[in-house]
């Protein structure tokens, strides 16, 4: 359904650890059986649909306004890295959606130890004279 001529989609945001990709969305009032997540290496879809409350017209609640939004959404989220999309978390809770996805052990920053002086970690100077 549109908003005022608008598409409407969740408001997402876009995190990332040393080793994982996290991304909440805004999801207040829907159940979690209304939504369908997908994930690639590349990107997360995400796709729900809001229900109104009532199926039938009633006479005796006639709604004069309403800035709900109902209906249909969907949203396509490129991911800054590729993620293990096998090995996705989700947790769904208070209306926010969290998924958690591990980043490719290739993209994972790399920390190195360098050794400035010449010596070793635990080595003390050369005893040579």
């Amino acid at each position: 359904m549109k908003t005022n001529g608008n598409a409407w989609a969740p408001a997402i945001e876009l995190k990332s650890t040393d080793t994982d990709v996290i991304l909440r969305a805004e999801l207040p009032g829907i159940d979690a059986k209304d939504l369908d997540i997908q994930v690639s290496r590349e990107a997360v879809s995400i796709k729900g649909e809001y229900k109104t409350e009532s199926k039938t017209e009633d006479k005796e609640h006639q709604i004069y306004r309403s800035e709900f939004r109902y209906g249909s959404f969907q949203r396509v989220i490129p991911l800054p890295v590729a993620v293990e999309n096998e090995q996705v978390k989700a947790d769904f809770k208070d209306g926010i959606l969290t998924l958690t996805m591990p980043r490719v052990e290739a993209e994972r920053p790399k920390v190195v130890k360098v050794n400035v002086g010449g010596t070793l970690p635990g080595e003390t100077g050369s005893s040579n004279s």
